[in-house]
């Protein structure tokens, strides 16, 4: 082989490893911008009275998880030499902070509120609601976070933004008592018996309200005053909503202020999918939160407008939502 045609020629390799390893790249990231995944957190277990109980959750998580292929992510269960904080902080970072698939963080323990910040009882340095909200800051991915402790409220005024559904077990900071709400959270996410519009899946919406139901039989059956009360948010104005909001699926009642109903995003947001929700695309799913958005956006008119415009405009958007499931009807 020539000098000339030895150099081209490993010029010509050299580029084609590099021409493959960049679209090998670029793969692995249309892959993982995609990918959801499910992060899970340990926390402390203070008393050992609490420790079976929080670890008996994990599982439930994990087995949802797999069942819904999504990569899970487990802290504070194994002896580390780096501190739990510092291990969030790290799986945050590796983490995409752009596409479609949903980022779960779900936090298993106690909680403290001091009056100021709210923090989560890890192995080492507490996570305050303010570190998170600075790590997640740079997503613009869809977020589900899930902090189950006591005095969890807070972490709804923090964390709450566009795309984003938070959910805590408490409905202030100062309901610090030790919460109920984890362990029903984890049973209902991934059962059939919650979902409760019968659409064969469970959106973290009808999951937040079973564990909620469940939770207020347990301080009825013991004769006990309630000392949680859990909130939902995902319309991005950090208030929160209770379960007794909700008739069904949907809120039937906001606040005093006006402030847009929560529930939307989160009805429509399953970590174990159904398989008609597997076949629908990216697109078709987008479409059908914003058709379901406009729906209740009408539905606050109501009261305002004639019933024949109301009526219309229901049909015309019912229609369109129709046409999302059924995209043959349109030819």
């Amino acid at each position: 082989m020539s000098t000339t045609a030895h150099e081209f020629w490993k010029w010509s390799r050299a580029g084609l490893v590099s021409l493959t390893a960049l679209m090998a790249g670029t793969w692995a990231d249309a892959v993982t911008a995609e990918q959801r995944t499910v992060l899970i957190v340990l926390g402390a277990e203070g008393e050992t009275d609490f420790k079976a109980g929080f670890a008996a959750q994990v599982p439930l998580w994990e087995k949802a998880a797999a069942q819904a292929g999504a990569k899970p992510v487990v802290v504070g269960a194994a002896p580390e030499t780096e501190t739990d904080w510092a291990q969030i902080m790290r799986a945050l970072e590796a983490e995409p902070k752009a596409g479609t698939g949903e980022l779960w963080i779900v936090m298993i323990g106690h909680g403290t509120f001091d009056g100021k910040e709210s923090k989560f009882n890890l192995r080492g340095p507490d996570l305050a609601a303010s570190d998170l909200a600075t790590w997640l800051k740079p997503f613009g991915r869809p977020l589900a976070v899930i902090n189950t402790a006591s005095a969890s409220a807070p972490f709804i005024g923090k964390l709450s933004g566009a795309n984003r559904v938070v959910v805590t077990a408490t409905r202030t900071g100062k309901e610090q008592n030790f919460a109920r709400f984890g362990p029903y959270l984890a049973e209902a996410i991934g059962d059939a018996k919650s979902d409760l519009d019968q659409d064969g899946q469970t959106s973290l919406l009808e999951a937040f309200l079973s564990a909620s139901a469940r939770v207020k039989e347990f301080y009825k059956a013991e004769g006990r005053l309630a000392t949680e009360h859990a909130l939902i948010d995902d319309n991005g104005d950090g208030l929160g909503t209770p379960a007794e909001w909700f008739r069904g699926t949907r809120a039937t009642k906001k606040a005093r202020d006006g402030a847009e109903l929560d529930g939307t995003r989160a009805r429509n947001l399953p970590l174990v999918r159904s398989d008609a929700e597997e076949k629908l695309t990216l697109e078709q799913r987008a479409r059908r939160d914003e058709l379901e958005l406009a729906v209740e956006a009408l539905r606050e008119t109501k009261s305002k407008a004639s019933e024949a415009d109301y009526y219309r405009d229901l049909e015309r958007l019912m229609l369109e939502l129709a046409l999302v499931y059924a995209p043959s009807v349109a030819k």
